[in-house]
Formats: structure tokens, C-alpha cells, sequence
């Protein structure tokens, strides 16, 4: 059983998963993804489906909490769900149709709603481990969703300096850093009528990309299906931008942020927003968080988020140098 435990020092939930330490390092013997692996159907576009190896189960009681002060300690309530993307086991997202990613991001729209449905539940996390790199031990093109029962600090962080920024200047933080972002152009990778992706102005890391919603979204569900379109559209352009600067599988971690669920009026300041982030310092090296980046956030960035931007820009150029032509809606 995962629980969690209260860290006062920083006032965040660490989560005790034994559970996570049994699971395979890397498949042998046969991809579990893949159609005739018995774990899935013979026959799927996209699929989901609970996680064998989950750190968080609706079948912990929520609200039991123990332990003598400073510390706190609760059962892991959550969910923790696998999205398969395809059932090709050699493609990635970039080399999916815009249609076909549509229908991925129609499906993280409908598990977003049918999960929000527990009150217990406050947070609803979508991600991708992409790679050796960050940890990924099975190659087949999926990601993840984990439903928390607390909202988890970076994204309280985030809120709570929106929150502020609003109550200070009576405007959303997102849309001024995104107004900024396309006035100032040299950190622009690439946009389209509905959002647009950027190296940030505070990289911490040297591939780090941000997309953000052009409009004042708070989470998926506030999406049409032309902008769910083009959040399609931009996720393959990324995700194929990334493998095109180095001509390889480029190892990610992609981050859906968005607002929280049963949680009142917190989070309507929020902006519905995607963050990447990549290990990769250069084509022959990695970046390793060290002390100052570990021990006290302290974050070190060794490269220019502007000249990053540049060799994503001509990254971009390649990629859409090789792609077919999108589809019209």
C-alpha cells in the first residue's frame, strides 16, 4: 500500500511507493503494448488502461491520516492510468497524423471529465516519459495520467503566483508572458491560431519548451474541437522539432498543466499550458542536476535560452522540410 508523507520543510507530499520498486526496467521477451502480448486488444488506435505499478489507489481510504507532529501520514489516494497512443510500436507522437493526435487529446479531454467526478480527487496530472534518459523502460509511444487527491507543489506554486500576479496587475500572467513572447519573436519555435510554443525566458533547461493557449483556457474540458485540433497540431510539430535536431529519438518529459478540480475558485487564474523538458545539453551530452540545482533549487541553465531557440527554429525547418502536409479538418 503507497502512502503519503508530509514533508514540513518544504510543505509538500512525498509519495512511499514500494509497489514501483518491482516493476520491470526494461521489457524482455516481448513489448506489453504491444497487439498479441495478451495485455491489450489485438486491435486499437488508442487505448488506456489502469497501471499495473501504480503509486496511487482509489481503494486507500482518502481521509485516514496518522502520525505524531511535524509529520503527517495519509493512504495514497489517486488513480494512476496508461494511454498507449498507437499500436505501432516504432512510432513516436510526431509521427502520428494531426487526426490521430486529435484523437488522443479528445481522449486525455474525456478521462480529465470522467476523473474529476471524485470529489476526493484535486489534481489531474497528464504526462509522457519519453527514453532511457528520463527513466521510460518501455519504448512504445504512451504517457500517463495520475489523479491526486492534493494539489502537488510545482503546480501550487504556479497558482499561487498567478493568483498574485492577477490580484497585482489585474491580468493573467500566462497571457502577458505569452503577449511577450511572440512581440519579442526570438525565442518563438512555432505557433498556430490557437497556441504557441517558445523556449522560455527562465530555461532552466537547454531544450526547454513551453506551449501555451492563446486564449485564457483553465484546462482541457474549456477546449473546442478546432483548438483541441490545434493543440493536436502543435504537439506533433514540437514533439518533431525535438527529433529533429539531432536527427534521433529525442528524450523528453512533456508536462500537461492545467487547472485543479473540486477545489473551489482556486485555479481560475490559472492557464492551461504545456511544459517540456529534456536531460540533453548538447548532441553528445547530458545534463545532471547537481547540488545547488538539488540541494537548494538553484537552478543553472549552461546555454542561452535564445540561441536554443535558434537551433530549435532550424530544427523546426527540417522537420516540416520532411513531413507530409496536414490534412484539412
Amino acid at each position: 500500500m503507497s502512502e503519503l508523507r508530509w514533508n514540513p520543510l518544504i510543505r509538500d507530499w512525498t509519495i512511499i511507493a514500494p509497489k514501483r520498486q518491482d516493476r520491470p526496467e526494461i521489457y524482455k521477451g516481448g513489448c506489453p503494448f504491444c497487439p498479441g502480448s495478451g495485455r491489450v486488444p489485438e486491435e486499437y488506435d488508442i487505448y488506456f488502461f489502469e497501471n499495473d505499478f501504480a503509486s496511487l489507489s482509489l481503494t486507500s481510504a482518502v481521509l485516514s491520516e496518522s502520525e505524531k507532529k511535524p509529520y503527517r501520514l495519509r493512504n495514497a489516494y489517486g488513480k494512476c492510468e496508461v494511454i498507449l497512443y498507437s499500436s505501432e510500436h516504432s512510432k513516436s507522437l510526431s509521427q502520428l497524423t494531426v487526426e490521430h493526435v486529435k484523437r488522443l487529446v479528445d481522449l486525455w479531454a474525456e478521462r480529465f471529465d470522467a476523473l474529476k467526478s471524485d470529489e476526493n480527487l484535486k489534481y489531474i496530472y497528464i504526462f509522457e516519459n519519453r527514453g532511457e534518459m528520463v527513466g521510460a523502460t518501455i519504448s512504445h509511444p504512451h504517457g500517463q495520467i495520475y489523479a491526486y487527491s492534493y494539489i502537488p507543489k510545482r503546480i501550487e506554486l504556479e497558482i499561487d503566483s498567478s493568483e498574485k500576479y492577477f490580484k497585482e496587475n489585474n491580468s493573467c500572467l500566462f497571457c502577458e508572458m505569452l503577449e511577450n513572447e511572440i512581440k519579442n519573436e526570438k525565442r518563438i519555435i512555432v505557433e498556430n491560431d490557437d497556441f504557441a510554443a517558445f523556449v522560455p525566458f527562465f530555461s532552466e533547461y537547454p531544450y526547454e519548451v513551453f506551449i501555451v493557449s492563446k486564449k485564457h483556457i483553465l484546462s482541457l474540458e474549456g477546449f473546442n474541437s478546432d483548438e483541441k485540433y490545434n493543440l493536436a497540431r502543435i504537439l506533433k510539430d514540437v514533439t518533431g522539432t525535438f527529433d529533429s535536431l539531432f536527427d534521433s529519438k529525442f528524450p523528453y518529459m512533456m508536462c500537461v498543466h492545467q487547472a485543479p478540480v473540486n477545489s473551489g475558485s482556486l485555479g481560475q487564474n490559472y492557464h492551461f499550458h504545456v511544459e517540456f523538458y529534456s536531460p540533453v545539453r548538447s548532441e553528445r551530452s547530458q545534463k545532471f542536476n547537481a547540488a545547488g540545482e538539488t540541494g537548494a533549487w538553484a537552478h543553472v541553465n549552461p546555454t542561452l535560452p535564445e540561441e536554443k531557440a535558434v537551433d530549435l527554429r532550424q530544427a523546426y525547418i527540417r522537420y516540416t522540410a520532411n513531413r507530409h502536409e496536414y490534412k484539412t479538418k
